[in-house]
């Protein structure tokens, strides 16, 4: 596929998210930019939320782990569900009792200022490393698959892909963020439907006969029964669960956007919809992965991991699949990017700053929030170019591992302040804060020795949560 082509429908898809923008930045202030002036609809807001929940990793890498993973991920996607129903019900009415603009003003008002801080900073670094990983696979495929033959360089991809973003989330925040969104996962869903239906043309199967064919080569199995094995289905549905409450319960993006919606009610059927609509589209992504894996065999194709769709899309189907591909692409990238830049610069701004208590005008606090907001951008540009030179072959893999060193304390905090009535020594919750993932680093690192035949996998998320719980428990007044 010509370089030219792709690279200007990257540029017109562009311009369609800046008048989306344009739209409904206008009258945009502070309130908007930080959760929406509370007016966002619950469905576009669960619509939208799909896309920043998925990514460009789940649209790569997820497809590309069939191969080796089998079905297995859905055993994840199981835990989601469950993990979806806790927020709505659990932690949704209390953050909508405080009003709270930022969800970590419950630690400052459950335990105190420090473990307030530390909330907040464990947040900026799991979503900042989050969000770069994510962003690193996409850019680097449109620059592997586009950019690399018109002699742009790899900074140069970045810093125009940063400098989109920064455009079109400037002004309105998250006002504008849940109507593009929307945009972004109809075009990224329409991607994966049209994809997955060429494919099975292609092979001259329909979906039943796709299934059988992926069954004979060993892709379908779901459950995994080896007790000893990282992929064990009750560690896996566990995992998957507490991902969820870590990830979007007690992480300041996805709550953002629930909390722009009006009414608690509204906001949990956002949040229990969403979980059910993920479970669906996590099944459609390991069909499609399995059509990839069977198109691959057809072809005669290596490639393996998060380089087979792209492989296959943009040099073994026809152009107007490519063209497809790259939309839905971009339109994976770009909801899971612009969501943690907003909400980066919201934790900044009222967390770590303490911007709604300051004594300045609107105007000066407007100019104060948009200086943080680039220097978010400048953060993404150094994470991106560190995986750059880590470069892992699956993406999903090493953000899940990530995240369960950066969340767990995190969910020892939350689950400290509403399963306990206890007061805890607040100066010292930030040395548990740091000790806890630590030890989780060293109970992983050395598992075989501790447990021999039994492996940890993404239950480390659970341990590490736990150890937080022990110690801030060790610290509490009595």
């Amino acid at each position: 596929m010509n370089p030219y082509i792709l690279l200007s429908i990257i540029v017109v898809y562009f311009a369609l998210l800046l008048w989306v923008a344009l739209k409904t930045g206008k009258g945009s202030n502070n309130e908007s930019f930080f959760i929406g002036n509370r007016k966002s609809n619950w469905m576009l807001v669960a619509f939208g939320m799909i896309g920043t929940s998925l990514s460009g990793v789940t649209f790569v890498s997820v497809p590309g782990a069939v191969g080796n993973d089998q079905f297995h991920y859905l055993q994840i996607t199981i835990g989601y569900l469950i993990g979806y129903v806790v927020i709505a019900y659990i932690l949704l009415p209390l953050y909508y009792r405080l009003q709270l603009t930022s969800i970590y003003g419950y630690l400052q008002s459950r335990m105190g200022n420090f473990s307030y801080k530390s909330g907040a900073w464990i947040f900026i670094v799991s979503r900042l490393v989050g969000a770069t990983a994510r962003l690193y696979l996409v850019v680097n495929i449109l620059q592997v698959a586009i950019l690399e033959s018109l002699g742009v360089p790899f900074i140069v991809t970045t810093l125009v892909i940063l400098g989109m973003i920064i455009l079109y989330t400037y002004e309105g925040g998250v006002k504008t963020i849940v109507w593009t969104d929307t945009l972004q996962t109809t075009c990224m869903l329409l991607g994966l439907v049209i994809c997955s239906a060429y494919m099975m043309n292609h092979l001259g199967l329909n979906f039943f006969e796709s299934l059988s064919a992926m069954h004979n080569k060993g892709y379908t199995e779901v459950l995994n029964t080896d007790t000893n094995a990282k992929a064990f289905f009750i560690k896996q549905i566990l995992a998957g669960a507490f991902i969820t409450i870590t990830m979007t319960g007690i992480d300041q993006e996805m709550m953002q956007k629930s909390l722009s919606v009006t009414k608690l009610k509204d906001s949990q059927k956002n949040m229990v919809v969403l979980g059910f609509i993920l479970v669906g589209v996590i099944s459609l992504f390991l069909f499609m992965g399995g059509l990839l894996h069977l198109y691959g065999a057809q072809e005669n194709l290596s490639t393996t991991g998060d380089q087979l769709f792209p492989e296959i899309a943009l040099n073994h189907m026809p152009g107007v699949i490519s063209i497809i591909f790259i939309i839905a692409l971009i339109s994976a990238l770009f909801p899971s990017a612009d969501g943690a830049m907003t909400a980066l610069t919201s934790s900044l701004c009222i967390d770590i700053y303490g911007l709604k208590d300051k004594d300045w005008d609107n105007q000066r606090k407007e100019k104060f929030r948009k200086k943080i907001h680039l220097l978010v951008a400048v953060a993404f540009l150094i994470m991106v170019i560190i995986f750059k030179l880590i470069n892992d072959n699956s993406m999903i893999g090493l953000i899940l591992k990530l995240a369960g060193f950066t969340y767990g304390p995190l969910l020892g905090l939350f689950a400290f302040g509403i399963f306990t009535k206890h007061k805890v020594q607040d100066r010292l919750v930030p040395y548990i804060c740091i000790a806890a993932p630590l030890v989780s680093f060293f109970i992983d690192k050395f598992q075989e020795t501790i447990f021999g035949e039994f492996k940890i996998g993404l239950e480390l998320l659970i341990i590490n949560g736990l150890l937080t719980f022990i110690g801030l428990w060790l610290i509490r007044k009595k």
